[in-house]
């Protein structure tokens, strides 16, 4: 086990979006967490990565062999221990380049010294190097002197997947990778989350329900902040909990259902 919550609940005033939540992912593991809009999906995340604060319960990740403590952690203390995530909505720095967007992420996961005002930028070569292998892996080596703000739709996703991979995280959480992108940018997607999950764990907030079908090694379903089933793609489709509360309508010969769900994090997430 790689990471691990114990009732883990935050509630919004008199809302409670995660309710006592018991979930745990394994290193290696490509798990996908889905449910209807509202869910907690994207609430969860936010408690996992010390966006928001738990109201009750514990997150624990295994670390040197050692559990320790994330529940009061900041997001930037989550992120040093290697605990990375993209967002729902396209989060880069659009007027600098494709390749300073990543050198500036892997900058921020090497400590203090990365940030020292008297060394000049053109030191880092290592930050650099780590970026541009980033960058080869997602696909953009060839646009690492473009703006950001001129890629494509599907490309600033990839973009984005690539500045939660700087740093090198055991564990990756990608929300919603897929949101906004045609169905002609999906496959490199997809074929991206697939190198990564070689050798990154993964936690994948998706509604592609396709998408979902195909690359999960498990899936686990909230429903109204519950944890309601957590099992193999194939036990999850015939679940009839699962059916009911979300995947009544799904096809698997067609595209998915369901839109994205609010980012930031308050009780609609």
């Amino acid at each position: 086990m790689l990471l691990r919550t114990s009732g883990l609940t935050k509630r919004f005033g008199g809302l409670t979006a995660v309710d006592g939540v018991d979930f745990g992912i394994e290193e290696g593991e490509l798990c996908s967490l889905i449910g209807p809009n509202g869910a907690g999906k994207t609430t969860f995340f936010n408690l996992l990565t010390g966006v928001l604060p738990v109201t009750e319960g514990r997150i624990e990740y295994r670390q040197d062999g050692e559990w320790v403590d994330l529940t009061d952690d900041d997001p930037h203390e989550t992120a040093l221990r290697g605990i990375h995530r993209s967002y729902q909505i396209t989060n880069i720095f659009p007027t600098s380049t494709v390749l300073e967007n990543v050198r500036i992420a892997a900058q921020a996961h090497g400590g203090t010294d990365a940030w020292k005002l008297h060394r000049n930028v053109a030191e880092f070569e290592e930050y650099e190097a780590e970026a541009l292998d980033v960058l080869d892996r997602i696909g953009l080596a060839s646009a690492a002197d473009t703006d950001a703000q001129n890629l494509s739709h599907g490309q600033k996703r990839n973009l984005e997947v690539g500045i939660a991979l700087a740093g090198d995280p055991d564990l990756l959480l990608l929300d919603e990778p897929t949101a906004g992108v045609s169905s002609d940018g999906i496959g490199q997607i997809v074929d991206l989350i697939e190198d990564v999950a070689a050798d990154h764990s993964i936690l994948l907030v998706e509604h592609n329900m396709d998408v979902v079908m195909g690359v999960s090694d498990r899936i686990a379903v909230l429903h109204q902040g519950s944890l309601i089933a957590d099992g193999p793609p194939e036990e999850i489709r015939e679940n009839e909990d699962v059916q009911e509360a979300y995947l009544g309508g799904y096809d698997p010969e067609g595209t998915a259902r369901g839109d994205s769900e609010p980012v930031e994090g308050g009780a609609g997430a």
